[in-house]
């Protein structure tokens, strides 16, 4: 008669060893264990063939905990929502140093018109306005 395979002697897939390597990097970054033990431990996981030996590997550190996504107004928790913010953050640092910039010397040269900083502005930030109409990165009604 074939005896039961105890839980702990199943067989690991990738995706159970991807999971581990996953709560690995968390409590790294949490600072539980250093950069070498992290090496060490990640290392040891595409090694290992079942769930016991993966038990033993994160034994030692504290309960995963879920962490929160950031929930943005307009954009997305999206690879795309997290490109839509970066542009348009770099859109509004270039277009507040633009629009300082044309002030400045709009209050030197009498004749300058103190909105030339439009000419910098305008088509990128209608690009973004494109993309954002689009979809691209945006929320959705129902996303939290």
């Amino acid at each position: 008669m074939n005896d039961p395979v105890r839980p702990d002697e199943i067989r690991i897939a990738d995706a159970d060893r991807q999971a581990v390597a996953d709560r690995l990097r968390a409590a790294h970054d949490d600072g539980y264990i250093d950069l070498s033990e992290f090496d060490e431990r990640i290392a040891d996981v595409w090694r290992m063939r079942t769930r016991g030996d993966l038990e033993r590997v994160t034994r030692d550190l504290p309960a995963a905990r879920s962490r929160p996504r950031p929930d943005g107004i307009l954009f997305a928790a999206t690879p795309g929502g997290v490109a839509m913010r970066v542009l348009s953050l770099i859109w509004l640092c270039v277009t507040a140093a633009a629009a300082a910039g044309s002030a400045v010397l709009a209050l030197l040269i009498e004749d300058l018109s103190p909105l030339w900083f439009l000419m910098v502005s305008a088509p990128p930030g209608a690009v973004l306005l494109c993309l954002w109409s689009a979809g691209v990165g945006r929320r959705r009604r129902g996303d939290r």
